[in-house]
């Protein structure tokens, strides 16, 4: 054949490794589904990070997790060495046939190898990583040095073993299950009709600053749309939230900052009139449960990150010549000023020009 492809007929058993953040892995689903669809009788399994779980939790095509706790990382060098001996073991002993490592870190490198499968691919580790990382993949996927979705990417993968999705085949997938629906619903005031905030991300460089978060509760306020704000239990992120509200004085605002499972976020945001988020998960989960979304970026890349197969969804961004510049604020300050000088009417114009009815 014109591709040096491997033969997957004898696949019986498959490990994919994503050890990244939540939006990350969430990306990868559609990776999962088309294996499945083209090796039916395989068994699809998943490495990542414990924190990660619900991402991919209840995925149709994937039969078990392996999951790396990142608290490992908290314990003494011994124990830690235990911890990662014992699952690198529990990987070995599955024999997988096919190993894809979506990671370009060490860590999954490292299982692949010692997986010991047959088929092993990865991308082009193009001379990081430790000592000999190119030779652990008989097959290695090269990296597009230009704008790419992350999701594209990740099928790039796939498409190094020779299977190519056709367009429709690559969507996100997300099971929400019935009970985290029933949990936000007993805890909203308002049941449906709402527009979900998430101003936040653990980079606050990709955050409007709070006082212009409370100048758009106020105009959507105005509006009568009713608002929920939604944040991580990260302290950082609640105290964002706290400023957000007093930058909004008077107007009632569901604040859900910290009280939820990443379970019934999904659940919040589905039954939403509309998402209006910096690049952070809930993009992606909107773009999973087809919420109509308005994704607010900065320094970041749309083009990498940004919506996904979805048509209810705009992006909002300042048109200056340096972004995306990829750094953490203007100058390394932390702050980026494409997002301190983004127009509110700029958000909700996006807003009208998506069918969030």
């Amino acid at each position: 054949m014109y591709g040096d492809y491997p033969d997957l007929t004898s696949v019986k058993k498959i490990l994919v490794i994503k050890m990244r953040h939540h939006g990350d892995v969430l990306l990868t689903s559609p990776v999962f589904a088309l294996l499945k669809k083209n090796i039916p009788d395989a068994q699809v399994d998943a490495f990542i990070y414990k924190d990660t779980l619900p991402m991919l939790e209840g995925h149709s095509s994937i039969h078990q997790f392996h999951l790396y706790d990142r608290a490992w990382k908290k314990l003494s060098f011994l124990k830690k060495l235990s911890q990662e001996v014992r699952i690198l073991r529990k990987i070995r002993k599955e024999k997988y046939d096919l190993v894809l490592n979506l990671t370009e870190g060490d860590r999954g490198a490292i299982a692949a190898l010692v997986s010991r499968a047959r088929v092993r691919v990865g991308f082009d580790p193009e001379n990081k990583g430790f000592k000999g990382k190119k030779k652990i993949y008989t097959h290695r996927v090269k990296n597009c040095k230009t704008a790419r979705h992350t999701v594209e990417k990740q099928i790039d993968v796939l498409r190094r073993i020779g299977i190519f999705p056709s367009i429709e085949e690559r969507d996100l997938s997300l099971h929400i299950p019935e009970e985290a629906r029933i949990s936000v619903r007993n805890q909203l005031d308002v049941k449906t009709g709402y527009i979900v905030i998430h101003p936040v991300s653990r980079w606050r460089f990709k955050c409007l600053p709070p006082k212009k978060i409370g100048e758009l509760i106020v105009a959507l306020h105005a509006r009568g749309f009713p608002i929920v704000l939604s944040a991580s239990p990260d302290p950082d992120e609640l105290a964002m939230c706290e400023e957000i509200l007093k930058a909004a004085p008077g107007i009632a605002v569901c604040n859900l900052g910290g009280k939820i499972t990443l379970k019934e976020l999904a659940a919040l945001i589905e039954g939403s009139r509309c998402l209006i988020c910096v690049d952070s998960v809930p993009l992606h989960i909107a773009s999973a449960t087809k919420t109509p979304l308005i994704a607010l970026f900065g320094p970041t890349s749309d083009q990498n990150w940004g919506p996904w197969m979805h048509p209810k969804s705009r992006v909002v961004a300042q048109k200056t010549s340096c972004r995306p510049c990829f750094m953490d604020g203007c100058g390394g300050s932390k702050m980026s000023d494409c997002l301190f000088t983004l127009p509110i009417s700029s958000i909700l114009s996006a807003m009208e020009a998506v069918d969030y009815s």
